[in-house]
């Protein structure tokens, strides 16, 4: 094995993808990652770091590029972190998201099912109906954008493609405005500044609701950021301030203000309107979702009737699905605006066969199972981090003869697939949604039943 040292230069061939879309290179006997490279392409490589496991090149020029390769749209394509596959095609970005799901099955989970397809979206740019775009710079020159990977240094993006253009244009309104007013953007390591993130939501029907996130408020300067947006947007439905003093990352957390109109968004899905808190969990992607879920709905229910148990079921979106065909469903979220978001939505629907509950996911059902009750399906939409033992146990213990386990990560998802092996429930089948066109994520749809 030879040595590679930092800067030296080779001619290498990129041999496969990694789970992050970096290319797999194989130089000096080593496995060198590189940014940007697609599988069969021919690239001089520059070692930029090497360590006793790991070993990172940049690409210093192309010297014969796949047939799968496209010329991205975004000017910030491979600094800002939010997107891994503009520079392929969307038929190559969907094969490479099955690939990664049944890798990650096989590799982590120990499974040898494999999913059996992947859905791709009808729109690959201004899908998203939530952004999230971090502040820095300063009060003379804020940007508004995205975190470089591993760090807090916030890229600038003027119009994020994925999402909605209302989305990019709050945006701006809100830098416009601290320019205008001296108004700095938060610093996570001086814990100085103001404007932390700004948190936008869109509906079908061109609504949306905007939460600025802030350290400390803004005083007497609070009507004319108020004015600024509305202008920027004049289908605003509201206006939140979210006041978040913690020195963490996440983004939505302390006291929430409603400065103007309403805090919550109002939108369909599935046949459904939901109204849906900023703090409440809602799929970016609606024509997506709703495919999502008519899997998840046929994994859990293939006959009408049963008794349906739901963990993490935010605003009730898969809920009131479930709903249509079970006799019944309990659903439980920890979220507490969330619940009465979820509880109003079902109000709002006439669905009169669902109850939500106010709970995290291993209390919640061990509360069922308490009561003696046994469903004969367990859904559950758990976020990235994947579902904790204890829940899994709780799970397990009710019995279900089904289990259907929605993910956004499919590495957690087959980690819990191997724990839900040794508690008595068998992958039995899986596809897969893409949800996020441009970036790296997939979500996965799996069915495990109960063996005797």
């Amino acid at each position: 094995m030879d040595e590679l040292r930092k800067n030296e230069i080779y001619e290498a061939r990129c041999e496969a993808l990694t789970s992050e879309a970096l290319g797999v290179f194989r130089i000096g006997g080593r496995a060198v990652f590189v940014r940007g490279a697609l599988p069969g392409e021919l690239w001089r490589v520059r070692i930029v770091k090497t360590g006793r496991t790991v070993v990172y090149g940049r690409g210093e020029e192309l010297l014969e590029p796949s047939a799968e390769r496209r010329e991205s749209p975004c000017p910030a394509f491979g600094r800002c972190g939010g997107c891994a596959c503009l520079h392929m095609s969307y038929e190559a970005e969907l094969r490479f998201k099955l690939r990664k799901v049944n890798d990650a099955l096989r590799r982590i989970g120990g499974l040898e099912l494999e999913a059996e397809d992947i859905i791709g979206s009808d729109a690959r740019y201004g899908y998203r109906n939530k952004a999230v775009f971090a502040l820095g710079g300063s009060a003379e020159a804020p940007v508004s954008g995205f975190f470089r990977p591993r760090t807090h240094e916030v890229v600038g993006v003027e119009g994020c493609l994925l999402q909605n253009p209302r989305a990019n244009a709050l945006a701006a309104a809100v830098r416009d405005w601290m320019r205008a007013r001296g108004v700095a953007p938060y610093d996570v390591n001086s814990g100085k500044g103001a404007v932390r993130h700004v948190f936008a939501r869109t509906a079908r029907d061109g609504s949306a609701v905007c939460c600025v996130v802030s350290a400390r408020g803004f005083g007497r300067e609070t009507p004319s950021l108020v004015e600024a947006l509305r202008a920027a947007c004049p289908e605003l439905a509201g206006v939140v301030l979210c006041l978040n003093k913690s020195r963490c990352n996440t983004v939505l957390a302390g006291e929430f203000r409603t400065l103007w109109g309403r805090a919550e968004l109002c939108d369909t899905l599935c046949g459904s309107e939901f109204e849906i808190a900023p703090q409440a969990f809602y799929q970016v992607n609606p024509p997506q979702a709703e495919r999502l879920y008519a899997i998840a709905l046929d994994f859990a229910l293939p006959e009408p009737g049963g008794g349906v148990f739901e963990l993490y079921c935010g605003a009730g979106t898969i809920s009131l699905s479930l709903a249509r065909r079970a006799k019944r469903v309990v659903a439980a979220e920890i979220v507490p605006e969330a619940v009465e978001n979820a509880r109003a939505n079902a109000r709002r629907n006439g669905v009169e066969n669902v109850e939500f509950i106010c709970a995290d996911a291993a209390e919640a059902a061990a509360r069922y199972e308490r009561a003696g009750k046994r469903p004969d399906a367990v859904v559950v939409d758990p976020p990235r981090k994947g579902m904790s033992e204890e829940a899994l146990d709780r799970c397990a213990a009710m019995r279900p003869e089904r289990i259907v386990y929605v993910s956004c990560d499919c590495a957690t998802l087959a980690r819990d697939a191997k724990r839900l092996a040794a508690k008595g429930y068998k992958a039995q089948r899986a596809r897969c949604v893409d949800m996020f066109p441009g970036t790296g994520h997939v979500e996965t749809v799996m069915l495990f039943l109960r063996e005797e």
